[in-house]
């Protein structure tokens, strides 16, 4: 069973899946839909729709709407931003918040955590000063239900921790250089269900993959300086590696064929662990599988294909794995990439910081299938539902596809 980020009833027709979080229905950019369009070209698109503000966050999808969220710079607002996903006409906008924008990166953004919905309220984090910001909103109208504060998120590069869905609760990591916690709110409250204080003070950018793994649902997270698995009903740490380095962005993925999971870890180190989820306890020395520094991403989450890992590294080279043993099976300079991979229909979508989108057939060898130019810069990921796809450049949501009823 998997429990990335949603409910099982995360689909809202029986023909086409949603993709109403981070890294769509499974947490993992999988699709399981076939008659998603292979051509990702401006010139072919369904609508191109000029949004408000700036952010990185991905667009999500559930029935007939996209959703966003965006910063007004000027006015210290986040946005949440609702459009019609046939025609790309903005439905309405609401202020989640007003208040001090917190220090950046310069690659990141006042936006940059992708929301989350089961299609009754609409999920949202940002970091408003120091301050963690929560809330939920109503589906249809927009119209806020509850917001939260949970703690502080100190460091100079900014915020993008998504919120995750289980059954009831709302998940967030609060890793930060400072009071550093995970944490679980009740969706219909945003009241706390369970919460962790973290000591070692190691930042996270990085959102929590949920597994079944080894006979027991596993909340699997990078940060504190370490990468541990969790029971997400009640936050009980079930296993935990140390390091491999002190920040993380990445998000984890898993293959079952090789029955491991893959994390990252960004800085100052970069490294690429394999790691066998059946532990218990501190299992730092006894359950890494493999490691690689060479393909390790800085940012972008890797992909499972088939027997295959795919990730892209800080220079821009894609390293293709075979995910059981670690070996590179080929190498090849794609440029750098913020946004995620999505695997549809057997082949994998890697979208460049300049807008370049290649398709590539994963395997032994390099096989491009075709390369498209977005003629936007782009480090948002593509998000895909009922044989469209959307996607985020730096000023415009770009939808690809036919239109659904």
């Amino acid at each position: 069973m998997l429990l990335g980020g949603l409910l099982a009833t995360a689909t809202p027709t029986a023909q086409a899946e949603a993709w109403p979080c981070w890294r769509g229905p499974r947490g993992d950019g999988t699709c399981i839909e076939k008659n998603v369009p292979a051509k990702w070209d401006p010139a072919g698109a369904l609508w191109k729709t000029e949004l408000p503000g700036h952010g990185h966050a991905s667009p999500i999808v559930w029935g007939g709407r996209v959703l966003t969220v965006t910063a007004l710079p000027a006015t210290q607002q986040r946005v949440l931003v609702c459009l019609d996903r046939n025609i790309g006409r903005i439905l309405w906008q609401r202020t989640v918040v007003r208040g001090p924008l917190e220090k950046l990166h310069k690659e990141n953004s006042h936006a940059s955590g992708t929301p989350a919905t089961d299609g009754k309220r609409i999920y949202v984090t940002f970091r408003v000063g120091d301050d963690i910001v929560v809330a939920a909103h109503d589906f249809a109208s927009g119209e806020q239900l509850w917001l939260v504060r949970p703690g502080t998120h100190t460091g100079g590069w900014g915020f993008s921790n998504e919120p995750v869905l289980y059954k009831d609760k709302v998940i967030v990591d609060g890793d930060s250089k400072g009071k550093s916690f995970l944490i679980a709110l009740g969706r219909e409250d945003g009241k706390t269900l369970w919460r962790i204080d973290r000591a070692n003070k190691g930042i996270s950018y990085s959102a929590p993959l949920i597994r079944e793994l080894a006979g027991r649902t596993q909340l699997i997270q990078c940060g504190d300086r370490c990468v541990a698995s969790f029971d997400p009903d009640t936050g009980q740490q079930l296993w935990k590696i140390d390091g491999p380095s002190e920040e993380f962005v990445a998000t984890p993925v898993y293959s079952e064929k090789a029955g491991l999971i893959f994390v990252s870890s960004s800085w100052p180190k970069r490294f690429l662990l394999a790691i066998r989820p059946n532990g218990r306890g501190d299992v730092t020395k006894t359950h890494i599988a493999w490691q690689d520094t060479e393909g390790a991403p800085y940012v972008p989450s890797m992909i499972v294909a088939d027997d295959f890992l795919l990730s892209v590294n800080r220079s821009g080279v894609a390293f293709c794995y075979e995910a059981a043993t670690g070996k590179v099976l080929w190498q090849e300079k794609l440029g750098r990439h913020h946004a995620s991979p999505v695997l549809v229909g057997g082949q994998v979508f890697l979208v460049n910081d300049d807008g370049e989108v290649n398709v590539i057939k994963p395997g032994v060898q390099f096989e491009r299938i075709a390369k498209y130019d977005l003629s936007e810069s782009c480090y948002a990921s593509p998000a895909i539902s009922d044989g469209q796809v959307f996607l985020r450049g730096f000023k415009h949501l770009f939808c690809f596809g036919q239109k659904v009823n």
